[in-house]
């Protein structure tokens, strides 16, 4: 049933996929819809729970938009259908994130045990490839997850990294926010697969941490196994300085010294 209701009637949605709106867009939104008109109505329940259209609603709200055309959905609803009304509109959109996606898509088949991915697929109108992409970072390392929900990495690059074991997996973020493209993981991940050894190399593998720290391993040609290896040398290095009481300044002359003699 489409009818008019006062901004103020709709609440937001608790299982609503979107969990970051950007204001700037949010008044953006609102200035179109006070110059052309709400061209879609927002889906609600009987109570005003949002179904469908949130960021309308929200831009509604920042310019002073008094009411707004809403469809009423009267029937009961479970859980789940809430949560495929709230995430079909978005799953397509490409303003969602990747790591919203892939939360939605984990909490619907969470709450159907009985689907499988191709059931998720049908629901949501996708192609199995797809979900199969949007739910890769289900099996990837805490530190891909981490990097998906800031932005950093994208879907396809968890994709990349979910076909490798999850030993090889931090490595493999290192060489992306190193600079590598996604065809790179994937080709890091074929030759593995092929030969057993690295066909990437890079000048510098920066590896941020989440305490705003970053770990750089340098030089001529680096693969991720060289990486690995300097730096188990030189954590062994850093605990025998902190053994011998050195702080981190002294530490670094004893060390130049040492590679300087060779």
């Amino acid at each position: 049933m489409l009818s008019k209701k006062p901004v103020s009637w709709l609440k937001e949605n608790p299982n609503q996929p979107r969990k970051d709106f950007n204001d700037a867009e949010l008044r953006s939104l609102g200035a179109s819809m006070l110059a052309l008109g709400q061209l879609q109505p927002i889906g609600a329940t009987p109570d005003g729970t949002i179904l469908w259209g949130e960021r309308r609603w929200r831009a509604a709200r920042l310019v002073g938009i008094g009411e707004l055309s809403v469809i009423i959905i009267d029937r009961v609803l479970s859980g789940t259908d809430s949560r495929l009304m709230a995430l079909v509109e978005n799953v397509h959109r490409a303003d969602l994130t990747g790591y919203e996606k892939w939360m939605a898509c984990y909490e619907l088949l969470t709450l159907n045990p009985a689907w499988n991915q191709k059931d998720l697929a049908d629901h949501l109108h996708l192609d199995p490839s797809q979900v199969t992409r949007l739910l890769s970072p289900s099996k990837c390392v805490q530190e891909v997850q981490d990097a998906l929900k800031a932005g950093k990495i994208t879907i396809s690059d968890t994709y990349a990294m979910s076909k490798q074991p999850e030993s090889e997996q931090a490595g493999l973020l290192a060489l992306k926010l190193s600079g590598a493209s996604r065809d790179d993981l994937e080709r890091q991940g074929r030759s593995k697969r092929a030969s057993g050894t690295p066909a990437v190399r890079a000048s510098r593998i920066k590896y941020p941490l989440s305490s705003g720290q970053t770990v750089t391993v340098a030089g001529d040609g680096v693969s991720l196994e060289d990486a690995i290896e300097a730096m188990q040398t030189a954590i062994k290095a850093i605990r025998k300085a902190i053994d011998t009481g050195l702080d981190a300044k002294t530490a670094q002359a004893v060390w130049r010294d040492m590679a300087s003699a060779g």
